[in-house]
């Protein structure tokens, strides 16, 4: 699912938190592709990603997806994922199960899914644990297996990786990357792992207090002279 933003703003108690306009008042998120939202903190990421998530509304401006407005069924085709994910106080394997089970998966097919997904996330010994209770490596695993679960279209991750094991993080990143060549899964993500960014994302848009200064290629990025984006991916030049 193609996604683009035109002039974006955000405003907060009188206060703009975003901005988008100039040379990237329009952003383009191609279907198929992984694409990086990277900055400081503070510069509006997570903003952008709930504005096209559909989870808040912009001040002003507009969001198309595949050159429509949001609706109900678009809506449904996507999902979204935080690293301080918000579980059920079930177990692992029902948190898992939820999406397929509001869908009308038949009872076999949400099996395989579901025992599938515990496998492929390490977390099939844990399935019958309360998921309010686990590590938090363990949850994030949890709820991006359950974003995956009915097979998005678009997959909206805020710092999915965020103070995990390296292990972990690979098995992760293992996911996104088969889904996304296999399936042609539209991936969005925030990260602060610049080197994860390098390794897994096709497209990265610069945010800086509230404006985007770069939206291009990792190698393009790579040689920006802009002093605030050089700063930023100064220890990342290799």
């Amino acid at each position: 699912m193609n996604i683009k933003t035109s002039h974006i703003v955000k405003t907060y108690k009188q206060k703009k938190v975003l901005h988008l306009d100039g040379q990237y008042g329009e952003l383009f998120f191609e279907s198929g592709q992984i694409h990086g939202i990277i900055g400081p903190n503070g510069s509006g990421k997570t903003t952008l990603m709930k504005i096209m998530a559909g989870l808040i509304t912009p001040s002003s401006g507009t969001v198309r997806y595949n050159d429509h407005p949001l609706c109900q069924d678009i809506f449904s085709q996507m999902t979204y994922s935080t690293h301080t994910p918000t579980l059920f106080s079930r177990s692992v394997y029902e948190n898992i199960a939820y999406p397929l089970k509001i869908r009308n998966y038949e009872k076999d097919r949400l099996n395989q899914t579901v025992s599938q997904l515990l496998e492929e996330f390490d977390i099939s010994e844990i399935k019958n644990q309360n998921a309010r209770r686990l590590s938090g490596g363990e949850s994030q695993k949890t709820a991006l297996a359950r974003a995956l679960s009915f097979s998005p279209q678009v997959l909206f991750l805020d710092e999915p990786t965020a103070n995990i094991d390296p292990k972990s993080i690979q098995l992760i990143e293992t996911a996104l990357k088969k889904r996304n060549q296999d399936q042609g899964l539209t991936i969005i993500i925030i990260t602060h792992n610049l080197s994860q960014a390098f390794r897994i994302c096709t497209h990265l848009t610069f945010l800086d207090q509230g404006s985007c200064l770069f939206s291009d290629t990792p190698e393009k990025i790579m040689a920006s002279t802009h002093p605030t984006i050089d700063e930023f991916i100064s220890f990342n030049r290799f």
